[in-house]
């Protein structure tokens, strides 16, 4: 058994930028935290994303705290930009990151610490900070009629590129920024694209500045104060009117159609009886979103009875051990950086047995 203070479980902005507080703040890596990572190499969820995704087209990436992201091309791929990036800045400050590591479950220990189950084996520790995201959780939904779909279904996390779908009829379902990205990429290449969202898409014009962010997390903090599932920062603050996007809208393929009632086995359709309209598919594109990657906390039991983990600032009020970073509010780049330095300084309270402050809106 290996005990030191504080266990970090992710290596993306969140639990980064809580690590680089960690240490600035006097504790060692190794010695007093660990951070876990189940990836094979630096770079978090964006390591994962798709080619075609380039630096460029990646709307809001904070760096992280202390060193500065420059000299990015604009068209190489996010996965290699920010993956050399996140490389660089734990070689620079020593964090050690362990990997490719499982967290199996987090549960109750001895002595009032909590034992962190792994594949590379146990930890004991006074507090954890979870910043595991959400790009492990894709979240896919169930419709009448989808297991008889002779075609192919895939969903965001899965998308490989544009090319794939030459010549193919595509159904692409979600209203976020992948959606949208998907669609504009695929309908040079497809034989016909087909957008479907359950509400009608939010255009946001003019620019996102603080005002805005900070009405748009109040909203989402919110929630997470209820113990409700938080919704994205984005789901609340629309999508950016782009040149890209007024093309898309211009053209018609950002031609939205309403949610369709059932998956046939070669399409779509609306309706029912002599009012049915179908749309032939040969792919249904799930840009459906993802859910915060949280199961390996069952154990402590933080879930509320409205399905989400109520928090106070980062701090689970079921447990103060437990901070979530990148979680709800700070699910931003930004957000997560500020959310890192917020759990490192309120642990600090914690094992020096200080009361803990109120969280600030």
């Amino acid at each position: 058994m290996r005990e030191v203070e504080v266990v970090v479980i992710g290596a993306g902005q969140a639990g980064l930028s809580s690590a680089y507080h960690l240490r600035r703040t006097g504790f060692g890596p190794d010695r007093d935290f660990v951070v876990l990572d189940h990836s094979p190499g630096p770079g978090g969820a964006w390591q994962f994303r798709w080619p075609s995704l380039t630096y460029g087209k990646v709307h809001g990436m904070h760096a992280l705290p202390g060193m500065e992201l420059t000299d990015a091309a604009a068209d190489r791929p996010s996965a290699e930009v920010i993956g050399a990036y996140f490389d660089r800045y734990e070689r620079a400050f020593d964090l050690r990151v362990r990997r490719p590591v499982d967290v199996r479950a987090v549960r109750e220990g001895d002595d009032g610490r909590l034992l962190v189950r792994t594949s590379d084996g146990d930890w004991s520790t006074r507090a954890l900070i979870n910043a595991t995201g959400t790009w492990d959780r894709p979240f896919w939904p169930r419709y009448p009629g989808q297991r008889s779909f002779r075609g192919r279904q895939l969903h965001t996390a899965q998308y490989a590129g544009p090319e794939e779908f030459a010549g193919q009829r595509v159904v692409v379902v979600g209203g976020g920024a992948s959606g949208t990205q998907h669609l504009l990429e695929i309908a040079p290449y497809a034989a016909a694209t087909t957008w479907v969202t359950r509400r009608p898409p939010v255009f946001r014009e003019g620019p996102f500045d603080q005002e805005t962010g900070r009405a748009a997390v109040a909203l989402v903090e919110e929630r997470v104060r209820l113990g409700l599932p938080p919704r994205s920062v984005v789901s609340v603050t629309g999508l950016p009117l782009n040149d890209a996007v007024r093309r898309g809208l211009a053209d018609g393929v950002l031609d939205r159609q309403p949610m369709f009632d059932r998956i046939a086995p070669d399409g779509v359709e609306w309706g029912d009886g002599p009012d049915t309209r179908r749309v032939g598919a040969d792919v249904i594109l799930w840009a459906t979103g993802f859910r915060a990657a949280l199961d390996h906390l069952r154990p402590l039991r933080l879930r509320e009875p409205g399905g989400g983990i109520r928090v106070e600032g980062t701090r689970a009020v079921a447990d103060p051990r437990v901070h979530l970073v990148g979680y709800g509010p700070s699910a931003s780049t930004i957000g997560a950086n500020r959310a890192g330095r917020a759990a490192v300084r309120d642990i600090r309270r914690l094992l020096a047995e200080e009361p803990a402050e109120p969280a600030v809106a």
